[in-house]
């Protein structure tokens, strides 16, 4: 007869940084809801999740439409490196899709990325300065970033 042994250690194919995602139409809105968690765990399974997501311009698509957008705008000025980090990684990510790029311009992503030209955590300017070089492939991109640049003249 055999017996049931409950081991204490995690299944070898389980990835703790990983976050659960939801099937179907719902996945986007539930990870939208997860970035705006108190939780900092839940804030970085989501945006990681986001970042394998957003590969698809179907998913950049239909997370535009959902808010993930301002979602997004109010992470990069969150206290945690990883959160703001992986938050520019996803907007690169969707900046790399041309629906992307005009959800940039029509929900003003540029001023707010800006803000992180002076971050001290380089990946963040890496990421910031690949999302800019995207944008900078669509005329009003151009428009926009010179506008921004001119501000920073000193």
């Amino acid at each position: 007869m055999a017996h049931a042994r409950i081991s204490m250690y995690m299944p070898p194919d389980i990835d703790p940084t990983k976050a659960a995602i939801a099937y179907g139409c719902r996945a986007l809105s539930k990870l939208n809801e997860e970035l705006q968690s108190r939780d900092l765990l839940t804030r970085q399974k989501a945006l990681v999740a986001l970042c394998d997501l957003m590969h698809d311009p179907e998913y950049v698509y239909e997370a535009i439409n959902i808010g993930c957008l301002e979602s997004l705008k109010t992470l990069l000025q969150d206290d945690d490196n990883l959160v703001r980090i992986k938050t520019t990684e996803v907007l690169y990510i969707m900046a790399t899709h041309y629906v992307g790029r005009v959800g940039f311009l029509k929900h003003d992503i540029i001023q707010a990325l800006s803000l992180l030209l002076s971050d001290h955590q380089t990946l963040c300017r890496e990421n910031l300065h690949q999302a800019y070089k995207h944008l900078a492939q669509l005329p009003k991109g151009i428009l926009r970033l010179q506008i921004l640049a001119t501000a920073f003249a000193f």
